[in-house]
């Protein structure tokens, strides 16, 4: 072992296998791509609550990606070692909007396609995805459902909120019904006709209700 051996260090050898270029432009673009990804979700988020650290997730998520693929790319026996580290990570962190999922991914291809070098397909890409999300996400059904929950003092009051109800809405399923004594408690599933929603206070107000209370429903939530 020569005098030069001793003071060798492969881990200096490593700082100019990505130059300092490439590194610039693969971050500012996946930090611009990230952003888009952000305002499109931003723009799209249709749950209950928003929250504003998963869209700064998204960016850096993006970026990330890009910097782990620089490094990959730049070394196959690092490549090898990310893939056994990053097998060991677990997230526990629960994902309650399906489309936020569709988010995740798209950071994480956004990242990696961009870390190899391949800046048309993910900026078009991620273009096209961005407007097909904003049309179909965006897109308002005239005929959303609502949940209608009424309670009865008994079996009169329940039938006569039943014919109203019919009378006034599209269609009304019953979801659920739950009976104690005195009380009747039950949840329809309906189709509006159009946006009047005065037919709830008519129906309060009628004898043997007690009260009625018309919900937003959406997917899995309601609110």
């Amino acid at each position: 072992m020569t005098f030069n051996d001793i003071f060798k260090s492969s881990f200096l050898e490593n700082v100019t296998s990505v130059s300092i270029l490439d590194m610039a432009l693969a971050l500012i673009l996946s930090f611009g791509v990230g952003m888009f990804i952000f305002l499109v979700y931003k723009k799209t988020f249709s749950g209950v609550m928003y929250s504003s650290s998963f869209g700064v997730t998204l960016v850096a998520l993006t970026m990330i990606t890009t910097l782990v693929i620089l490094a990959v790319t730049s070394n196959v026996v690092l490549s090898l070692g990310m893939v056994g580290a990053l097998s060991i990570v677990r997230f526990r962190t629960a994902i309650k909007e399906p489309l936020d999922i569709a988010f995740l991914f798209w950071a994480i291809a956004a990242g990696i396609v961009l870390a190899a070098g391949m800046i048309p397909l993910a900026v078009i890409g991620s273009v096209v995805i961005g407007v097909v999300l904003l049309i179909f996400v965006n897109k308002k059904s005239s005929d959303n459902p609502y949940i209608v929950v009424i309670s009865c003092d008994g079996h009169d009051g329940e039938v006569r909120a039943k014919e109203f109800l019919e009378r006034q809405v599209s269609r009304a399923v019953v979801k659920s019904k739950s009976a104690t004594k005195g009380n009747v408690e039950l949840n329809y599933e309906v189709r509006l006709k159009d946006d009047n929603t005065d037919f709830i206070t008519e129906l309060s107000e009628m004898e043997g209700v007690r009260s009625a209370v018309l919900v937003s429903y959406n997917g899995d939530y309601l609110g």
